[in-house]
């Protein structure tokens, strides 16, 4: 199924968004709870599928349901499609600081993108969205957000979010470590697996986590400075009711602040 072609604009810095155009009848698919605004005449509508084929079994897409289940992925999109005989705008952003990705995936060798799994943003339908495991599961279930990854296929755009300042590097050969929350994604010619961070004692006390991803061949990889499960562990320490001291309030009045306001009766 060919893709729709949709034309797009990318707001902010930080805290981006991207803004959609519709021609009549366009259709865009996007995770549940990414969309910011749009337009009157785009109506919306929670589908089980990416609407790549139409003619897919009802089994097929039952299990296709399942493995996004499996995931921690919910089994439903939602489609989006301008219903209006005039052009309109919808816009999606992430709910965390940092850049969108927009590709080109017709651009893209074999046509293909594979990224960790919370990446997806929205695509034009006509975008394949497949779940895939990494190929050595035993120390993929160690390697936290390196298990489980997302292969988007299609010859339209793409829109991927990631946290932090995005990086692009484009490998000929040379191979790459990366910490696993620290990857959004790459192109088709690029081996993927997961290996141990080193000695037990490095692996236990050096910080860095029990496994690094590795990436070797030929083709992109995008890489992220601030992970969310790294930003969601930071809050937590830092979180006063939960396990973490308040930081950056050490002096006397910082303490009877909190008892006005009542930070300090729980």
């Amino acid at each position: 199924m060919k893709s729709d072609v949709i034309d797009y604009e990318v707001l902010g810095d930080d805290m981006q968004v991207v803004e959609i155009e519709l021609d009549p009848q366009e259709t865009v698919i996007a995770e549940a709870g990414g969309m910011n605004w749009m337009d009157s005449g785009i109506d919306y509508e929670a589908k089980m599928g990416d609407g790549s084929e139409l003619n897919k079994s009802v089994l097929n897409k039952v299990f296709g349901a399942g493995k996004r289940l499996i995931s921690g992925e919910s089994i439903f999109l939602t489609h989006f499609t301008n219903r209006k005989n005039i052009k309109s705008k919808i816009a999606f952003a992430a709910p965390y600081p940092g850049k969108i990705i927009p590709l080109e995936l017709s651009e893209l060798p074999n046509k293909t993108f594979t990224c960790q799994k919370d990446a997806f943003l929205c695509a034009a339908k006509g975008t394949k969205l497949d779940i895939t495991f990494n190929k050595r599961i035993g120390s993929g279930l160690f390697g936290g957000e390196g298990f489980i990854l997302e292969k988007i296929t299609g010859d339209g755009r793409v829109f991927l979010h990631a946290g932090g300042t995005v990086v692009k590097k484009e490998l000929d050969g040379e191979m790459l470590k990366v910490d696993t929350g620290c990857l959004v994604g790459f192109t088709d010619g690029i081996d993927y697996n997961i290996q141990k961070a080193g000695k037990l004692k490095t692996m236990l006390f050096g910080g860095e986590g029990l496994f690094l991803a590795t990436l070797h061949g030929k083709g992109t990889v995008y890489l992220q400075s601030l992970p969310f499960s790294r930003l969601a562990d930071r809050i937590l320490k830092s979180a006063p009711r939960i396990s973490g001291n308040k930081k950056g309030e050490g002096s006397v009045l910082g303490k009877i602040g909190g008892f006005i306001d009542g930070d300090n009766f729980i």
